[in-house]
């Protein structure tokens, strides 16, 4: 292991270009992420104050689903993209959720990127509980310059 020296500013270390190089982004890239479905995961914490959700089954919610796989995503493409001046954002969803899963069971999430046309990322996607398949689908993400598209929101606030 290399020790690394105080610096002025400026300075470099050999190891930095290595930290900041990112491997190729390229079609066929794969990712699996497992994840502990708790308690504040159901149809009643989606919208708390939406009245008839605290009446249905306590399942993993549909919307936390789609964060889920949206979040697989991410981590699949952070160490291809320059995170996080860069970052993507969903654009397209198109799945099915269809089986239940309650609180306490581990889903584990599969995503590949199949498609990539400039900008726009193609992904497909499935995820079991460990008992069924839960969802399958295509997903698609836009990479995006973080500061620009803060800037651009702003003006949409204003």
């Amino acid at each position: 292991s290399e020790t690394l020296l105080p610096r002025t500013p400026g300075q470099r270390n050999a190891s930095d270009e290595e930290e900041t190089m990112k491997k190729p982004l390229q079609e066929g890239i794969t990712y699996e992420f497992t994840y502990k479905v708790p308690e504040n995961k159901t149809v009643q914490s989606l919208f708390p104050e939406a009245e008839k959700f605290q009446l249905m089954p306590k399942v993993f919610a549909s919307g936390f689903l789609v964060g889920l796989m949206e979040w697989t995503c991410i981590e699949a493409l952070t160490e291809y993209i320059d995170w996080p001046k860069e970052q993507t954002l969903g654009i397209s969803f198109n799945m099915d959720h269809s089986a239940a899963t309650p609180p306490g069971l581990t889903v584990t999430m599969k995503v590949k990127l199949d498609k990539i046309e400039g900008k726009k990322l193609t992904f497909s996607f499935t995820a079991d509980d460990g008992v069924d398949t839960i969802t399958k689908g295509i997903h698609e993400r836009f990479i995006i310059d973080a500061d620009k598209f803060t800037a651009r929101l702003s003006s949409k606030i204003k």
